[in-house]
């Protein structure tokens, strides 16, 4: 297939371009390399991918309505995965428009390409943060999502309402994958283990919020990657058992369907930490925090639908995971073959 990628030079968009690239499909990349975080990286992580054939680069933003109407008169694509977006709960505080921008105005801007070019199929990453003040867990998609607390997640579950939108007036078959807690090798430096890993290296105090009594999903990178692939592979398609008398968020009338991609294995923070501690063989200074704007104590996903539709549940333990991430680590910010300067300091750790 010919696949476009948004948020190409991401964490997830990268190695998803790779693992698809790898497998025989045509990728076309696209991104904004914007500052957020290091530009460096993510262009490391695009030469990576300009190695492997079948790929090719766009710079462009796709809040750009004419660049992204030009991406699609270029070229017919069987299907879109869209990455891009404006990441982060904490900065959604700060820089509010810079989420109407990418992920509304964007998102609308590759629904009209995907209406007008005949794609087959509209796959775009979603967020456990949708969840908001849900308190029933693990979170199911068959559960409403009314009530976000951060903007970041309120312009994700948007994305979710104008694809089905979409789906009902057009036909486009839509999936929204609501990620966890993403973590691994090329992750984006304002992640928490990232900045975990470098004050750690640095003996200098690492930030743990809600003074530690945090519960995440994490979920590694390869497993988010292999999910996303199968999603791709199969368009949504009604759902013949859907009532409007009693209307199931996640599937439709419309080829519209939403699932979680998460471990499935609630994790303490603390021993997140305790993990790294070992694969580093140093320990950690904590500075124990309240919580922050935004955030919330507990994420777990319920992954049942995506076992029972694509045969697959994300297996990775924390513990191999974070010692493939402290290998890369050490190898790419302390005598790799890239000689990458260390990562900047960034003010707060980002867990979703």
């Amino acid at each position: 297939m010919h696949i476009l990628i948004t948020g190409a030079a991401g964490f997830i968009g990268a190695a998803l371009a790779e693992h698809l690239l790898v497998r025989g499909d045509t990728v076309t990349g696209v991104d904004n390399l914007n500052d957020y975080y290091s530009v460096d990286l993510k262009k490391a992580r695009l030469a990576r991918l300009e190695a492997l054939p079948g790929f090719t680069f766009r710079h462009l933003d796709i809040a750009d309505r004419k660049a992204v109407a030009g991406l699609f008169d270029a070229g017919h694509y069987d299907a879109v995965m869209n990455l891009a977006a404006q990441a982060g709960v904490r900065h959604s505080l700060k820089d509010p428009h810079a989420y109407v921008d990418a992920n509304i105005v964007g998102f609308v801007n590759l629904l009209e390409g995907a209406r007008h070019g005949g794609v087959g199929h509209f796959v775009y990453a979603s967020s456990s943060s949708v969840y908001g003040s849900n308190s029933r867990q693990p979170f199911s998609e068959h559960d409403g999502v009314a009530h976000p607390v951060s903007l970041y997640a309120a312009t994700k579950r948007a994305d979710e309402l104008m694809a089905h939108s979409y789906a009902h007036l057009f036909g486009i078959p839509c999936t929204g994958l609501r990620f966890f807690t993403v973590y691994g090798p090329w992750g984006r430096p304002d992640m928490a283990l990232f900045l975990f890993t470098k004050g750690i290296l640095e003996d200098a105090p690492i930030k743990v919020f809600n003074h530690g009594r945090m519960v995440r999903d994490f979920t590694y990178i390869d497993d988010i990657v292999e999910g996303v692939a199968r999603v791709i592979d199969h368009p949504a398609r009604p759902s013949e058992a859907w009532s409007p008398a009693a209307p199931d968020p996640a599937t439709s009338h419309a080829p519209f369907r939403l699932y979680n991609i998460g471990n499935n294995q609630p994790i303490e923070l603390m021993h997140y930490i305790h993990v790294l501690e070992e694969r580093l063989g140093r320990k950690a200074r904590l500075e124990m925090l309240p919580m922050q704007p935004g955030d919330v104590p507990s994420t777990v996903a319920n992954v049942d639908d995506l076992a029972a539709d694509f045969g697959f549940r994300p297996t990775t333990s924390v513990e191999a995971g974070i010692g493939r991430f402290v290998e890369w680590y050490l190898g790419y910010y302390h005598g790799g073959a890239h000689g990458a300067p260390m990562p900047p300091s960034a003010p707060h750790a980002v867990l979703r």
